[in-house]
C-alpha cells in the first residue's frame, strides 16, 4: 500500500520496551503483596515497621499498603520495596530499663524494691490485664564512670508497655529517695590546696564555665 511501517514497528518496539519495565515492576509489587498475605505478616491495625517506614496498618490493595504514622502522617508503600517486616503487635513485648545509681549505693536493697514494686504492678487493677510478666532487675549491666548501671526488664502486651513504664519509674523514684538511694550524676569534686578533702561538689557544666568565664583584675 505505499505505508513506511518501519517506523512504526520501531515506535512500538520502544513502547513495549517501556511498558515492559513498568509491568515488571507491577507484577513485583503484586507477587510481594500476595505472600505477605500468605505468611500473614500483618493485618489491618497491626503496628508494624520496615527500614524508615512504621505505622499503623490502615489498609492495603493489590499493590500496596497503607500505613499510619503516630504522628498522623500516612505512608503508601508498594509491596515490592516494603522488605522486611518486624511485626510489634503480635503475642508479647519485652521492655528494658536502664538505671544508674552511685557506687554507695546498698544493690541489695534496690533489687528488693525493684521487685516489690513489680509486683504491685502486676496486681493493680489498670495493669494487671496487660502484664504478662512483672517488673525485675536482671542485675548490673557495668560500672559506669559515674555510677553503678542496674538493667530492668518487664513483658507486656503489644503496645501496652509504655503505661507499665511509666508507672514503674514513678514508683521506683519514689521508693529509692524514701531508702536512700541516689541516682548516679555527673559530677567534679574540687578539693582544697591544703587538703585531699573536697571543699566542695559542684555541676560538671558549673565548673566549665567557672574555668572558662574571664575574671576581672582586682585593683591594689
Amino acid at each position: 500500500m505505499g505505508v513506511q511501517i518501519g517506523p512504526l514497528i520501531a515506535g512500538a518496539g520502544i513502547a513495549g520496551v517501556a511498558i515492559g519495565f513498568g509491568a515488571q515492576t507491577l507484577v513485583k509489587d503484586i507477587l510481594s503483596g500476595v505472600f505477605y498475605l500468605l505468611d500473614d505478616a500483618f493485618r489491618v491495625g497491626e503496628y508494624i515497621e520496615s527500614g524508615s517506614y512504621k505505622g499503623t496498618v490502615e489498609s492495603f490493595s493489590l499493590r500496596s499498603v497503607k500505613l499510619r504514622h503516630s504522628r498522623g502522617p500516612i505512608f503508601t508503600v508498594p509491596f515490592g520495596v516494603l522488605g522486611a517486616v518486624q511485626n510489634m503487635s503480635r503475642d508479647w513485648v519485652i521492655e528494658k530499663l536502664s538505671l544508674t545509681i552511685t557506687y554507695d549505693s546498698d544493690l541489695e536493697k534496690a533489687r528488693k524494691l525493684i521487685k516489690k514494686i513489680g509486683l504491685e504492678l502486676a496486681e493493680d487493677p489498670e495493669l494487671k490485664a496487660i502484664t504478662i510478666e512483672p517488673l525485675k532487675m536482671q542485675g548490673v549491666e557495668e560500672f559506669g564512670e559515674y555510677g553503678v548501671k542496674l538493667r530492668l526488664k518487664l513483658k507486656t502486651k503489644p503496645g501496652q508497655q509504655a503505661a507499665v513504664r511509666r508507672r514503674a519509674l514513678v514508683m521506683i523514684k519514689a521508693a529509692f529517695d524514701e531508702n536512700g538511694i541516689c541516682f548516679a550524676s555527673k559530677a567534679v569534686q574540687v578539693s582544697s590546696a591544703a587538703g585531699s578533702q573536697p571543699e566542695a561538689v559542684i555541676n560538671a557544666d558549673a565548673a566549665l564555665h567557672a574555668t572558662t568565664t574571664p575574671q576581672k583584675p582586682v585593683a591594689a
